[in-house]
């Protein structure tokens, strides 16, 4: 028994053990719901917070509900009970709810227009937005007939799919020159069987491919192909399409049917991201990308960086962490899918590029000893999997081939820059950055290649920032201040509503923060607290970047001290990275003939901005490259071409990790480097005279 911390004159027995607070009857409400906590599967403050809303008189799960969409007046009958969310699947309408489901990430956004839900409480949703009818999809409860309005922004955009795939296509042409594929489509006629030839219909499959010259000596098939040989081959007078599907050391006949029956062969190139997921659909025969789709990752409930999802694992299982980037990944294959009325068991060639951890939980193997010393990896190069071995949306014979990674906490994700880039085939030493949650640092040329991570975080990515978000629509892209009024002009993704800030937004406005004196070199605020901008958000300092009463959430949208904070943190981890990583081979900036930078934000990544904040170095501007998210595109490169795949296996092996969890220098390094630009100036002289000539001016 204790007090109550609310009513110090109440005894209970509730204790909240993740906070160490005792809780009366009234009080009954888990602090963070949407958060991991190892004390909840036996906490009945939880269960009650969760539970408590249900009425004893909730209709039995038999009763049939009418849910109608709008807009679009799409009408689907579900059984009571059933949520919003799966409704909405069954109905084939598209939801953001990157969570999968699990209430943590509030985008699954609906309205409610005309009957009732039983709404989980949540704190994902706004005063307005509530009295406004919003509620979160995966926390709702059908018990009735139901009009629901589907926002603009909770729409997954089917058309956006396949306009990606179209500019993808012009980006990456003229990559691949030749095309080999994991499973092979191969078109036979088959010997007619007589009574002087006599030989199975396996054996006469196996001695035609002989005849086309494939080594059958280490050619196996399987079951299903056993049962589908015997009318297959009959279909259309033993003339067939088989697919084979080539390993490192043997081969396997994976699929036949007859040959008016052969069905298109797509491929799958996939960035698994900590962050962020991607994905591409590739026409096999020629290369072109139908369609593409992205969206967040689904493991982000279990924490923003690998080090979390990693202690997510061990206390919830690896299956829970493969789950749900299984989910986000097959969600995104039907989004890119249905963009342009393919069927996904038509995908027969899949390439995963993601790091270490990422391609460890969605294999489901134990990624534990990853974050103890010495922190190896259970597998660094992966043999061809199935696609149904792991749950992927697919043909269940597709091939999967997951990029090799060279450690920890460098993966197949840098391996695939490396490729796309052509950075192994440098003559002089260059820097490779991926700026991401993970910040991997490559340096080096065609002799050597040394890399490290520098666990940059997900602030560039919008994660733990509060109002960041991805570059989505409505992602306030570029900005900047009026050097008196300090009124931000900006500039958001498609041109929409401002709903947030991205990565590249963010950097503009910490440099624009800096020069305008809005904040000093130590990051806080410098601005009076009488100016409109300026706002005290649950008593921390915040900055107004949009007034809510002109955007559709009706909310401001701010950037406060801790978001500043998080930012230079992030930036702090990437710089350091790059200069310890440069003194352990005796060079610095100077010796860089060239740097470049990937990753899904820079497209739009004003480099004079990101080395006025410290987070590039201050050299020579036309040395820096940006070449976009390089991680899904050494993807697909690899989905194409076997000769790519086996340069992948090279660059990895070539790799020289170095680590920074225990070196004293990074973190030396590290410490120097949270102040804007860097507690030196004579690392940045350009920012040093401009933030000058700043201050003469103000």
């Amino acid at each position: 028994m204790g007090k109550c911390i609310n009513h110090p004159d109440r005894e209970t027995s509730y204790l909240c053990m993740k906070h160490n607070i005792y809780l009366c009857e009234e009080c009954l409400e888990c602090r963070d719901p949407d958060i991991y906590c190892k004390f909840r599967p036996s906490c009945p403050i939880y269960f009650i917070t969760k539970k408590g809303f249900e009425s004893s008189d909730e209709p039995t799960a038999e009763k049939e509900c009418t849910v109608t969409f709008e807009p679009g007046d799409k009408k689907i009958i579900v059984t009571a009970n059933t949520n919003l969310l799966e409704a909405s699947q069954k109905a084939d309408i598209y939801i953001n709810a990157s969570c999968n489901g699990k209430g943590s990430c509030g985008k699954c956004r609906l309205i409610i227009q005309s009957g009732k839900v039983n709404s989980e409480k949540t704190s994902l949703l706004t005063d307005k937005e509530k009295e406004k009818g919003y509620v979160l999809a995966c926390q709702s409860k059908i018990f009735e007939d139901i009009i629901v309005k589907i926002p603009e922004e909770t729409i997954e955009k089917k058309l956006k799919a396949a306009g990606m795939g179209e500019a993808a296509t012009k980006k990456l042409a003229g990559l691949v020159e030749k095309i080999e594929p994991i499973v092979e489509k191969v078109s036979l006629q088959l010997d007619l069987p007589t009574m002087e030839d006599t030989v199975s219909d396996l054996d006469r499959l196996k001695r035609q491919l002989k005849k086309n010259g494939y080594d059958i000596s280490k050619m196996s098939t399987n079951i299903k192909v056993m049962r589908q040989l015997t009318e297959a081959v009959r279909d259309e007078n033993f003339k067939i399409v088989t697919s084979i599907l080539w390993k490192k050391c043997s081969s396997e006949i994976v699929d036949v049917r007859p040959a008016h029956d052969q069905q298109p062969s797509f491929g799958l190139a996939v960035d698994l991201g900590t962050t962020s997921i991607v994905v591409y659909i590739v026409d096999m025969t020629d290369g072109a990308i139908l369609s593409a789709a992205s969206g967040h990752n689904g493991q982000a409930s279990c924490g923003d960086d690998v080090i979390n999802r990693i202690v997510c694992s061990e206390k919830d299982g690896v299956k829970k962490l493969q789950i749900l980037a299984l989910s986000t990944i097959n969600n995104l294959i039907k989004q890119a899918l249905v963009s342009i009325n393919a069927d996904h068991k038509h995908i027969e060639n899949i390439i995963i590029s993601g790091n270490t951890t990422m391609t460890h939980l969605v294999l489901g193997i134990a990624a534990k000893y990853i974050r103890r010393e010495p922190y190896i990896p259970t597998v660094s190069e992966f043999p061809i999997i199935k696609a149904g071995e792991i749950g992927l949306k697919a043909a269940r014979y597709a091939g999967v081939f997951v990029m090799p990674g060279p450690a920890s906490y460098v993966g197949g994700d840098i391996v695939s820059g490396v490729l796309y880039t052509g950075f192994n085939k440098l003559e002089d030493p260059s820097l490779f950055i991926d700026i991401g949650t993970n910040g991997e640092i490559v340096v080096g040329n065609d002799e050597f290649l040394m890399t490290a991570a520098c666990s940059a975080g997900p602030a560039f990515e919008g994660g733990g920032i509060r109002w960041g978000m991805r570059a989505e629509d409505g992602a306030i892209e570029k900005i900047t201040l009026d050097p008196e009024t300090f009124e931000p002009d900006y500039l958001t993704v498609e041109n929409k509503p401002a709903r947030g800030i991205c990565g590249s937004g963010m950097i503009d406005l910490l440099s624009e923060m800096l020069l305008k004196g809005v904040i000093g070199q130590d990051g806080k605020f410098l601005i009076d607290v009488n100016h409109p901008r300026f706002i005290l958000f649950q008593e921390e300092p915040a900055f107004i970047l949009e007034f809510g009463k002109n955007i559709d959430s009706e909310e401001d949208i701010i950037f406060t001290q801790s978001d500043i904070k998080s930012l230079i943190l992030s930036k702090a981890a990437v710089y350091a990275g790059f200069t310890i990583l440069l003194k352990q081979i005796g060079m610095d900036f100077s010796s860089i003939s060239r740097m470049i930078i990937t990753g899904g934000f820079g497209q739009f990544l004003d480099i004079e901005k990101a080395i006025t904040i410290g987070l590039l170095p201050d050299i020579e501007r036309e040395k820096f490259k940006y070449m976009g998210n390089s991680s899904i595109a050494g993807a697909y490169m690899a989905l194409l071409s076997n000769t790519y795949r086996q340069q992948a296996i090279a660059i990895s092996n070539s790799m020289t990790y170095l680590d920074f969890s225990s070196n004293t220098a990074f973190m030396e390094e590290f410490t120097r480097a949270q102040f804007l630009p860097h507690t030196d100036a004579n690392l940045f002289p350009s920012v040093h005279t401009l933030t000058k000539t700043t201050k003469e001016l103000i």
